[in-house]
């Protein structure tokens, strides 16, 4: 989506790394990047002291009592499929309803792309997060396409996530969660449902999971192939991910070679070549020493999945119950979020997420009110199980001082445990003079920091 990336070119930094906003313009990454808010001003070239914990809820204030709603056995009994009896948003009718039924009969008997386990360590992780123990980082594109595909660009996502990892790992001094917003990012929520050019009046693109982007009624048409051509490039994007992952590629041995070819003569470059020498440098001391560096932590790292939970139907199809704890998982993602435009409490989105055991996302923006952020919570973690729930604030750097505050003090009134995330990408937007979306970057950086000092 190169269209949306043109503003992200500034030479401004973001906790002083400059060659992370840059590098994302160029790769034709959406730079919905989220951050765990620090509570202190970290130069990421100078180690600090580990991060104190966050000051969850554990305990609701004394001063506030808890909103009541109803728990998930109250609101009826859930299956994979209960959601089809709630109202459904943002999802087209299909001409061809019996094509759509095969193909999602298909994708049943699909093998999972992810695996519950690998969920279970996710929550285990962002319950780490939840607690000030952990950083996460989230990245990756707005939406992914069909025509984008290949292994240069998963290798160059992967790699630019490495980077900020590494760097925020040794700054903060604490372990950083990584996030692809990848490998399933198929879907585009919209404001409406049709646009017009030219006094023709068609269905709006809303990603390639659904419909074509040229504007003609043959693209635009919902097509239920589609769905089958999105499974498998999750999956092969996933196989190359594991790949990088656990195949000597995510080596911290190789911090040194992890550049792209965009950055060879920048600041940016300079700077992060910087870091990694000194890190190269800790991993020799380390190794003459007698501390191996052969270590799998040392080789490996963990790396996990997210996209937006948008299709129920195609959600639904690879939902599986997990024989070692009898949970059901979507297995399309490890991690899964609803979205600002399908979060209604008595909504389908609602209904299928609060049944499936995967770690949770909820978008926020401005408009969400505090009292039904809480409720929503209680709907989908009702054991209030640290980990579960990500809340992911989107409301632009002029919103974030006056509205974000009264999230944060609902939350914790009512003793809810949640990570706490910012999107400084979404919400932010302008449309440019040439009539382009774009992100300016004083706008990403002051909606960073603002979320910070509130914190503070």
């Amino acid at each position: 989506m190169a269209d949306l990336n043109t503003s992200i070119l500034s030479s401004k930094s973001l906790y002083n790394t400059r060659f992370l906003s840059a590098a994302t313009s160029q790769l034709h990454i959406q730079p919905a990047f989220s951050f765990f808010p620090s509570w202190k001003r970290i130069n990421l070239l100078t180690p600090v002291h580990p991060i104190s914990a966050v000051k969850a809820a554990n305990k609701p204030s004394s001063s506030s009592s808890k909103v009541s709603v109803p728990s998930a056995a109250s609101a009826g009994k859930w299956s994979p499929n209960s959601w089809r009896s709630r109202r459904l948003l943002q999802i087209p009718e299909y001409p061809d309803k019996d094509e759509l039924e095969s193909v999602l009969n298909t994708i049943e008997n699909f093998p999972p792309i992810v695996f519950a386990g690998e969920a279970r360590s996710l929550e285990e992780r962002l319950a780490e997060a939840a607690m000030g123990s952990a950083f996460l980082l989230q990245g990756g594109d707005c939406a992914e396409s069909f025509k984008e595909f290949g292994a240069n660009k998963i290798r160059d996502t992967f790699t630019l996530l490495l980077q900020m990892g590494v760097v925020l790992m040794f700054g903060g001094q604490m372990p950083v969660i990584k996030v692809g917003r990848m490998a399933g990012q198929f879907a585009k929520p919209r404001s409406t449902d049709y646009e017009e050019q030219d006094g023709m009046k068609l269905f709006k693109y809303k990603g390639d999971l659904i419909n074509g982007a040229a504007f003609d009624e043959k693209s635009r048409t919902p097509d239920p192939q589609r769905l089958i051509r999105a499974y498998c490039q999750s999956a092969a994007t996933l196989n190359l991910l594991r790949a990088f992952a656990t195949g000597g590629y995510a080596s911290l041995q190789r911090v040194t070679k992890w550049n792209l070819d965009f950055a060879q003569h920048s600041q940016q470059r300079d700077r992060y070549k910087e870091l990694a020498h000194r890190v190269d440098e800790t991993l020799g001391f380390m190794d003459a020493a007698g501390l191996t560096t052969d270590h799998t932590i040392m080789t490996k790292t963990e790396f996990w999945t997210s996209h937006e939970c948008l299709h129920l139907a195609y959600e639904e199809a690879l939902t599986r119950k997990d024989s070692t704890s009898g949970l059901y998982y979507d297995c399309s993602a490890h991690m899964v979020w609803v979205g600002e435009r399908t979060r209604q409490l008595d909504g389908a989105h609602v209904e299928f997420l609060r049944g499936v055991a995967n770690p949770l996302g909820i978008k926020v923006s401005e408009k969400m009110d505090p009292k039904e952020l809480v409720k929503l919570i209680e709907i989908l973690n009702p054991r209030n199980k640290p980990g579960r729930i990500t809340v992911i604030s989107r409301m632009g750097a002029e919103n974030m001082r006056v509205k974000f505050p009264h999230l944060i003090r609902a939350v914790r009134q009512a003793g809810q445990i949640v990570t706490w995330v910012c999107d400084p990408m979404h919400g932010n937007t302008i449309i440019a003079p040439c009539g382009r979306r774009a992100r300016p970057f004083d706008a990403i950086l002051k909606g960073v920091i603002r979320e910070e000092y509130i914190w503070r």
